[in-house]
């Protein structure tokens, strides 16, 4: 069977609240050996860690999204570092910025972006991050913040090869997931093509984002395989070898033994 790491999945989602146990027995049937959950905000940090806590296989990322960063106390952050001492817990995400909807401030999501950086850094976990329609100001802050130090995964890239170059220049490793098997989606297909193989990994975003052939529907960490089926054909290489290559790279970004 080929071994699968989807890096970044909500299994929390109230979307698997009537399945969720048929949900994850089909991703172990598929393959998926490893998952990292991601926790964003006060309702789904704890339910994440429910879930790292339930299941050996499921890891935690913990950390503020941009959306809700206009709902972020200070004792939020103190909760997420404290947090980040879990044996569970390999990250702090999803952070970053999102300029595509109007429900915090693009000031507040910087600064509130620009502090979990910070933290990562001082608490020496790899960072999680959610760009959408900020490649600029993304890359920027994470020049400034010196966010090479920790590294970590750029989730759901969607950006420019010009993008992605900037990324792994300052440690990042270049995740795709469902959009990338879209027939449309020329430009994620190319800059996949040009990751270097050390860099590259594969996720669900699950419940959002599914890939053809099941676009528009709920998605789930099983259909993880379908992303890897879409990388090894791009690449002329087997599912196998791309389950082992991103499954390595998952372990090593994460830091899991």
């Amino acid at each position: 069977m080929t071994l699968l790491f989807d890096t970044h999945t909500h299994l929390d989602s109230p979307k698997f609240d009537e399945d969720r146990d048929e949900i994850i027995q089909r991703a172990k049937d598929a393959g998926v050996h490893m998952l990292v959950n991601i926790g964003f905000n006060r309702e789904t940090i704890p339910t994440t860690m429910a879930l790292a806590e339930q299941y050996d296989f499921i890891y935690a990322a913990v950390g503020w999204h941009p959306v809700d960063s206009i709902d972020m106390l200070p004792g939020d952050l103190e909760w997420i570092e404290r947090l980040c001492s879990h044996k569970k817990v390999v990250a702090i995400g999803e952070i970053g910025l999102d300029y595509h909807w109007d429900t915090s401030p693009k000031e507040v999501q910087q600064l509130v972006f620009r502090e979990q950086i910070r933290l990562a850094r001082k608490v020496g976990k790899p960072i999680v991050i959610h760009n959408r329609d900020a490649h600029e100001d993304v890359v920027r802050i994470l020049q400034e913040e010196n966010a090479a130090e920790i590294g970590g995964v750029m989730h759901c890239f969607s950006g420019s090869w010009e993008t992605a170059k900037q990324c792994l220049e300052m440690n990042f490793y270049i995740s795709f997931g469902g959009p990338v098997t879209f027939q449309n989606a020329r430009v994620p297909k190319e800059v996949l093509k040009r990751v270097p193989l050390d860099r590259l990994l594969i996720e669900t975003d699950a419940p959002y984002l599914a890939p053809h052939p099941f676009r528009g529907k709920r998605n789930e960490s099983s259909y993880v395989s379908l992303v890897a089926e879409t990388a090894a054909e791009l690449l002329g290489k087997s599912v196998e070898e791309i389950g082992a290559i991103t499954t390595e790279n998952g372990k090593k970004c994460f830091g899991i033994d």
